[in-house]
């Protein structure tokens, strides 16, 4: 698997390069507050994870009583590199990428799962799936759309009245080859 894309599959991973997007800069302490759920310990190990993978970047540093703090943000050769990561993967790694974001996603749930007080209604947990025939326009505004919706909601802070949820996306073509159709 290639190494950029495999660091950046861990769900924590995921969260920080989340909190980075659209030109953001953050350090360590900033992400710690907005990621106020991931102990401190592992999100400076999965910074240092990003770092060395190049997925991030160190963008300045400040003097803050005698030490330095770093301030990261998204590697700017990020894009072109994992979509020439992306282009270039086998088969395999595919699957290999979709296992590792899947485990991921199941280790979420099992978490969720061994809490105290669960409820599933209450609490919004749901799990679907849906087929719909779409043209490639149609498509691309459903997509489109979507992230839009999501993007607004990632760039909420942590707030009194707000719960963290993961949202995951899947999208999965037909098994029918559409130009085999006709």
């Amino acid at each position: 698997m290639k190494s950029k894309i495999k660091a950046m599959l861990h769900p924590i991973r995921m969260r920080i390069i989340q909190a980075l997007l659209g030109g953001k800069e953050m350090t360590a302490g900033e992400m710690a507050e907005k990621l106020q759920d991931i102990p401190q310990a592992s999100l400076y190990r999965h910074i240092n994870a990003l770092l060395k993978e190049e997925v991030i970047t160190v963008v300045s540093e400040n003097r803050v009583r005698g030490t330095l703090e770093k301030v990261f943000a998204l590697s700017a050769t990020l894009e072109s590199t994992t979509t020439k990561e992306v282009e270039e993967a086998s088969r395999e790694d595919h699957f290999n990428y979709f296992f590792s974001f899947v485990m991921g996603l199941m280790g979420e749930y099992e978490a969720y799962l061994q809490k105290d007080n669960i409820n599933l209604r209450e609490d919004g947990v749901s799990f679907r799936q849906c087929s719909v025939y779409l043209s490639d326009e149609e498509f691309m505004a459903l997509m489109t759309d979507i992230g839009k919706k999501l993007m607004a909601a990632m760039n909420n802070e942590p707030g009194e009245n707000r719960r963290l949820c993961t949202i995951a996306n899947i999208v999965i073509p037909s098994k029918i080859d559409k130009n085999k159709e006709k």
